[in-house]
């Protein structure tokens, strides 16, 4: 292993020698959009609470709103950037969340709140499929001129894990002064990003043609494999979100307190911006992307029954929970988003990229409200981890057999003289 260490090295640098300079604006995109957000969003329930005085059930009523404007229209925002461009579509994105940020900062009623936490989510339902699904089109090309489409998409994941590492830090320093300074500071962000991409994104983007398709959603709903991905990947993300629910009750139960959570998202965020890359290489190298999804549902299977089977051991089995369902991510979450450009119609890449993201979230939302009366059914401790270790494995049998690009999406897989 030891000798072949410089040849990855060299391998990875490489890659990164050959990522255009488009694609290098997209990966700092998503590291920027994570900065300014999570430099706002980790604050955000305890000033509901405390500074404007809302109830516990209203705070918890407001962040859903915010989700569900954002994971739940995620499928316009993409058909927005198969008709009109990405361009467009980012930049109106960025305004919208500079001024959703401003007016959280001077919003001091519940209905002021509610406007701008839409505003804020619905902001991101247009930039993040336009940007995804340009990245995915990209990691195409990049890998018919060479490259890999799943480290290109590794890189992506690192460098908005990154922001989502950093945004928190700086939201913290802007706390010192009040939650007002944080808002007004994570706008700040996007309209660095808004100058940014009017200067540096092309209005013109080779190879990605705008197109009109009729049929609406019908092709879409009739992909059998582009939804059995959707429901394997959601199942993912509902695991994933265990990170916000299930694990902070287990915390609780152990510590008394919250307090070690902070360390133990660290070690998540540590994990994959140091290990994601030489994972997604690993894995390249030796397995396709419907049997890499399948070893990373089962990672994340065996976290949830490492804490259900370790009672009485502290914080070790919430930090085996943690590595596992990390460990499945970096191979999940780069598998999933490099398979959709082989699923997707042709000309409809952000619809599909958007839809991902949409259908999953509903899985969440319907998933996270059974498993929160799961916690608090008084069931013994160990039933609803071994429970939430059973979902990933039943997504295991939801993962598409399908790997080639059918006929209707290889013109979307290929670069194309075309321009937007």
């Amino acid at each position: 292993m030891t000798a072949r260490l410089p040849d990855t090295e060299a391998g990875d640098r490489h890659t990164r020698a050959q990522i255009s300079p488009l694609l290098r604006l997209l990966i700092a995109t998503q590291l920027a959009f994570n900065i300014g957000f999570f430099a706002v969003l980790p604050f955000l329930a305890e000033h509901l609470g405390q500074a404007i005085g809302m109830a516990g059930w209203l705070v918890g009523f407001v962040l859903g709103l915010r989700t569900f404007s954002q994971q739940g229209l995620f499928v316009v925002g993409g058909a927005l950037a198969d008709r009109y461009g990405v361009r467009p579509v980012v930049l109106a994105g960025c305004a919208l969340r500079i001024a959703g940020f401003t007016w959280l900062g001077f919003a001091g009623r519940t209905w002021s709140v509610v406007g701008a936490v839409l505003l804020i989510g619905f902001a991101a339902a247009l930039f993040s499929p336009a940007v995804e699904s340009e990245v995915a089109r990209q990691a195409v090309v990049h890998e018919w001129e060479g490259g890999s489409r799943t480290r290109v998409l590794a890189l992506f994941t690192v460098a908005g894990q990154a922001g989502a590492f950093v945004g928190p830090l700086i939201g913290a320093l802007l706390l010192a002064v009040d939650y007002r300074t944080v808002c007004l500071g994570g706008a700040a962000v996007f309209v660095l990003v808004l100058a940014g991409h009017a200067l540096l994104l092309p209005q013109h983007i080779p190879g990605r043609r705008r197109v009109r398709v009729r049929g609406g959603l019908r092709p879409l709903l009739r992909n059998r494999s582009f939804l059995a991905l959707c429901c394997a990947y959601g199942a993912w993300l509902l695991a994933y979100n265990q990170l916000y629910l299930a694990l902070p009750a287990e915390v609780e139960r152990v510590t008394g307190s919250q307090t070690a959570l902070a360390w133990l998202f660290a070690l998540s965020s540590v994990l994959v911006v140091t290990a994601q890359l030489p994972v997604t290489r690993w894995v390249g190298e030796r397995l396709a992307p419907r049997r890499a999804m399948a070893a990373g549902l089962l990672l994340v299977s065996g976290g949830f029954a490492v804490v259900a089977a370790a009672p009485g051991q502290g914080l070790l089995p919430a930090a085996g929970f943690v590595v596992l369902l990390t460990l499945g991510q970096m191979l999940v979450a780069p598998a999933a988003r490099a398979w959709v450009p082989d699923l997707a119609e042709d000309g409809r890449l952000g619809l599909y990229t958007g839809a991902l993201s949409s259908v999953s979230g509903l899985i969440v939302l319907a998933g996270s409200s059974a498993t929160g009366a799961l916690l608090g059914s008084g069931l013994p401790r160990s039933v609803p981890w071994l429970v939430l270790a059973a979902v990933p494995l039943v997504a295991v049998a939801l993962v598409p057999r399908q790997t080639a690009a059918s006929s209707s999406a290889a013109p979307a897989a290929a670069p194309s003289a075309a321009s937007v």
